[in-house]
């Protein structure tokens, strides 16, 4: 058996084809899966499980399907999706998860992530990250009507796109003493992120011992898939048809 780990879809409106690339790996290869874990920012936004974006109903379909087929779904939030809570759970029939949470994959001790909390050199979206995740934040911010959620969705966006752009390459990256003192904590010789849009295994020593930390891929312009089983670890590009 395998399983499959996604994350970094963004899914939007105005990129069909990678809805549809997703719905299609739901109906077929998904099936097959011992499980599938999302490890955040499934969407590109979520204001609340309280929207009726007719998008996200169609999306949720398909994973309330792969779940009533006997596939186990597990969710992680991302940094765009943090608010999806258990009526989405429900909906989806899926199980959300903590970040991070340890797993025993295959006999090899493993730690999932999104991955954000690992960029520890970009303060900045620390910060922000702390406000956001905040329960009386959430809660205050659940209680607004969704056109004011919407509009603030939207500037947070426009403002990380703007802040990205002038920020180096590094300080948008994982920070590896943060990644060694997790593994370290967790007692775990293998981490499964994304956030970052770099997939990549790499190999490296951790307290003494060899560890691997596999980066999962976005679906912006492709779909991206990472096969587990008790022999190999692979990621895979979906070219959307």
């Amino acid at each position: 058996m395998t399983t499959l780990f996604i994350s970094d879809l963004h899914l939007h409106p105005s990129r069909p084809r990678i809805t549809e690339l997703l719905l299609d790996f739901l109906r077929k290869e998904a099936r097959t899966a011992e499980a599938l874990y999302i490890l955040g920012d499934f969407f590109d936004t979520w204001i609340g499980d309280d929207d009726p974006d007719p998008h996200h109903a169609h999306v949720l379909s398909g994973v309330r399907a792969l779940t009533d087929s006997g596939v186990p779904v597990f969710f992680m939030h991302g940094n765009r999706d943090f608010l999806i809570g258990e009526g989405f759970a429900r909906e989806a029939g899926c199980t959300l998860l903590p970040d991070p949470t340890p797993v025993n994959l295959y006999a090899t001790p493993t730690l999932l992530m999104h991955g954000d909390t690992l960029c520890t050199d970009d303060a900045e979206y620390q910060e922000f990250r702390s406000m956001v995740r905040d329960p009386a934040w959430q809660k205050s911010f659940l209680a607004k009507p969704l056109a004011e959620r919407g509009v603030f969705a939207a500037q947070a966006r426009a403002t990380s796109k703007t802040r990205t752009a002038s920020k180096p390459e590094y300080i948008m990256d994982v920070n590896q003493e943060a990644v060694e003192r997790v593994m370290v904590a967790h007692g775990v010789t293998r981490l499964i992120h994304g956030h970052t849009h770099r997939p990549a295994v790499h190999e490296f020593r951790c307290n003494g011992v060899e560890a691997t930390r596999i980066v999962l891929g976005d679906w912006y312009e492709q779909g991206s898939i990472l096969r587990v089983n008790g022999h190999t670890a692979l990621i895979e590009t979906l070219p959307p048809s």
